[in-house]
Formats: structure tokens, sequence, C-alpha cells
């Protein structure tokens, strides 16, 4: 049995969930799912990131405290990853107090590479990030994605020495000892990283914002938010003395959106290097998600809720939706026109009518009995190869060629034919070979519709047909 962590970018809570948390958590869960399947010993992290300015703010919006705000809102979020059916093992949240504690700890076993310094720079409070000179130019000093003019800061920080690390984290990534996948995400971090790394600011004055976990031995002094972040991979764990962490570190496999890939390619490296720490084996970095072929806007009225797809068609469907039709590497495109088609015409008419068209045929010719189920025998290598490489649209694909050779194979046997001639033997054999190939296609379908799968098994595995109350996916009326 082989140790399997898998991990996700964990969200700011100053807003619901939206479909771009559901990319993260869906294919994070999916190669969960995978590796359980397998027979490895999964760990699997999800959480929410709950300091820094911006949680500050909504907090004073609600005229709560920021701890009232984040205890309030971070039950939605458990919500919502039980409503996608995620089977993560760990649920963080940075406010957790053995967080806390032991980031001050990191913190800490990181100080001969922290020092105290002043800045001043462009920082956008919305993205609780400090912006070069070109880039403020560039965005005419106002940030695009939240619409708010940069604040011009000046303060004394403490400063993490990135700069000494760029040779080391350089080699790790162009020899995939940190993988990052897909292969083009590694050249554009190698590029930055080629550009120079520059020492970064860690932490922001108290007095500026309190809303944050204490620098160790300076009170006056918070850490900042995406820094204390990026240790949850870790903290989620015990770092670094519990059973978890020496069992499970380093992780397999972290999911992230290409937004954010600067921060775990070269940052959290870098932090990872100076722990003494072995590195993530395997950063894949997604695309994003939008609309009709734009960026999903409130303004536009473009913007899907997950949970109202959810509601609309069930959760399996919401699942292989994302899986199949939204690129795995590239940006993906969701409209409700295309749900409805992927639901009609491949859920339904393609998987599920072989489903309720093999059932009812092994109960009206064989009394619902199938007999010995024969092994299946299709190669899945393509499969497997697909899930290695974060391929979930090809994996699915893969799925989508045995589904639709089991209906070209009934249309072209004939079962009902072979009944009417009598040859009872004959057409067990292709009834059997029917219900095995539907086996095969539910266990290959557990990472991504996991309970799709567990119904096709329901039905078919106990060698006599167990009939569902109604079809796999009905369509609306």
């Amino acid at each position: 049995m082989s140790k399997f962590y898998v991990c996700t970018a964990i969200p700011y809570v100053n807003a619901k969930a939206h479909i771009g948390h559901a990319m993260d958590f869906l294919y994070a869960d999916i190669l969960a799912r995978y590796h359980r399947a397998q027979g490895d010993d999964v760990k699997f992290s999800i959480g929410t990131d709950e300091h820094g300015a911006k949680i500050a703010e909504k907090a004073v919006e609600n005229k709560v405290t920021p701890q009232e705000y984040t205890d309030k809102i971070v039950p939605l979020w458990k919500d919502f990853a039980e409503r996608l059916d995620l089977s993560n093992d760990y649920f963080i949240r940075t406010t957790d107090h053995e967080h806390e504690e032991r980031a001050g700890l990191i913190w800490e076993n990181l100080s001969q590479y922290i020092y105290k310094g002043s800045y001043a720079g462009w920082y956008c409070v919305g993205c609780e990030e400090y912006k070069t000179e070109q880039h403020v130019k560039d965005t005419n000093g106002t940030c695009p994605e939240h619409n708010r003019p940069y604040d011009k800061l000046e303060e004394e920080n403490y400063f993490f020495k990135l700069s000494s690390f760029s040779d080391q984290v350089k080699k790790a990534t162009e020899s995939d000892s940190l993988r990052i996948i897909p292969e083009f995400r590694k050249r554009e971090i190698i590029n930055v990283i080629n550009e120079g790394l520059q020492d970064i600011s860690i932490s922001r004055p108290a007095d500026k914002i309190s809303w944050g976990i204490p620098v160790p031995h300076d009170p006056k002094q918070v850490m900042y938010v995406w820094f204390e972040a990026l240790m949850n991979y870790i903290t989620v764990l015990g770092y670094p003395d519990s059973a978890d962490f020496t069992t499970y570190w380093p992780a397999d496999v972290q999911v992230i959106g290409k937004d954010i890939l600067r921060f775990h390619a070269a940052i959290w490296p870098a932090m990872l290097l100076a722990l003494g720490l072995p590195l993530p084996k395997v950063l894949y970095s997604h695309g994003h998600v939008g609309s009709g072929g734009q960026k999903m806007s409130k303004t536009l009225g473009n913007v899907i809720d997950p949970l109202e797809a959810i509601e609309k068609h069930g959760v399996d469907a919401f699942r292989y939706f994302f899986a199949r039709h939204i690129s795995s590497y590239d940006d993906g495109d969701f409209t409700w026109e295309k749900f409805e088609e992927a639901y009609n015409n491949e859920l339904a008419n393609e998987l599920g009518n072989a489903v309720s068209r093999v059932a009812a045929m092994i109960v009206k010719y064989q009394e619902g009995v199938i007999g010995d189920i024969p092994p299946a025998e299709h190669d899945t290598n393509r499969y497997h190869e697909a899930l290695s490489e974060c391929r979930f649209d090809r994996a699915l694909e893969e799925i989508w060629e045995q589904v639709r050779g089991l209906n070209q194979y009934i249309d072209e046997e004939k079962p009902w034919e072979v009944a009417k001639e009598g040859d009872s033997e004959q057409l067990q054999e292709v009834l059997a070979y029917m219900a095995s190939a539907l086996l095969e296609i539910a266990e290959l379908l557990v990472p991504f519709m996991p309970q799709t799968a567990e119904k096709i098994k329901g039905v078919f595995a106990e060698g006599i047909i167990r009939q569902l109350d109604g079809p796999l996916f009905p369509k609306e009326q």
C-alpha cells in the first residue's frame, strides 16, 4: 500500500463559494477517490483561509468581529463541500488554534532567513498582495480583479530571503523533483525564476491590520496572510512531529488555480527548502472557467452557481460535466445549454439508457438472474495514464468509449432476436457480458461519479438484478 496525500489551495471566506472553488475541490476529490480505489492509503485536505484585510473589511461591513464573521460563514463552506460529495479527511481553518500555534513554530524555524526592513509599494487589499510599479502602470492604478485603487504603503515589515533559493527552486522545477502540470505552466514559472526571485514582505504592522497571526516575539507585526496560508498544507498534518506529518508529507499532488502559481511554485518551495523539508511531488495548476466565452461577473449576469446546477440534475451530473467538458489544462466554459446537452445526450441517453436496457432484458429473458459474470477485459491503460497526468477530461473520454461501445454491442448483438431464436446459452453469454461491461464502467466511474457508480453496482453486482426506483438520469418532462 502506498501513501497518497492531496490538498487544495484554501480559499478566502470573504464571500460564498463559487464555481472556481468547485474546480479545486472536485479535481482533488477525483484524485483522492481514484487512489483509494487503487488501494492506496489516502489523505485529502481542504480548508478555509480566514485572516487578512479582506476578512477584516467584511467583518466591519457585517458589524461583527472578524472571528464572529468567519465562524458564521465557514459552516456554509463545509456545507458546500458536502454538497459536492467530497471525501476529504481534513478541513483546516487558519483560525484553528493548532494552525496558529504551528504557524508560529514555522516562523521561528525560518528565522535565519527572515529579517526586518522598510518597504514602500502599491498594495491591493482585494488580492492581499503588493503590486509592481509596472503592473500598477499597466492597470492604470486600479486592480482589474477588484475594481479598487491600489494603496500606496510605506511600512516596516519582516522579509523572507526568497532570493537565496532561486537556484534551488529552479533546479527542482527543471528536474521535475517538483513536477508542475501542465508543462506550459512549468515553463511560465521558470521564466519568472529566470527574471530573479526577490525577497518578499511577509508581515504587516498590527496597527494597520490586526486580524492575523502575531509574529513570534513581535506583537506589533502580524504574518502576511498569503505567507501564513501556505503553511496550512503541513500544519494540517501536525507539523513538525505528528505521525500524520511523518507519514504523509510530502504532498503527492497539490491542486491550485493558475492565478496563484507563483505563490505555490516559487515561494512555497523556498519555504520548504528553508525548513529542510521535501517538496511536493506534483503541483497541478488548472485553468479558470467562464460562461459563454466570457469571464463570469455579476455585471454580465453570467455567474453560474454550482449549487443551482447540483440542485437541477444532481451532484454526479455536475461532477461529470466539470471533469469531462471543462478542459483539465486550459480555461473552460460552462453554460446551461452545454450542461443540459451533456446531461440528456451522454448521461441519460448513453449511460442511463444502457443500464436500464440491460437490466430490463435480463429481467425479461432470464427472470433477473445474470449467472456467472465474466471478468472485464478492456484495456484501461490510457484511463490510468490520463489520471496520472491529471487529465480528467481524457480519462472520462476513455470511459465513454466503453459506454458507446456497449451501446453499439447491444444494437449489433440484438439480444431480443437471440431470445426469439431460443438460444438460451448464447443469450446468457451476451447478457452476462453486458452486465460485466457495466460493472467495469461503474468501477472506472468511482472517482468521478461515486453515487452513480454505486447505483450501477447495486443493479448488477450480486448476479441478480436489483432494479432502480427510476431512471439513472431522469429527463425533465
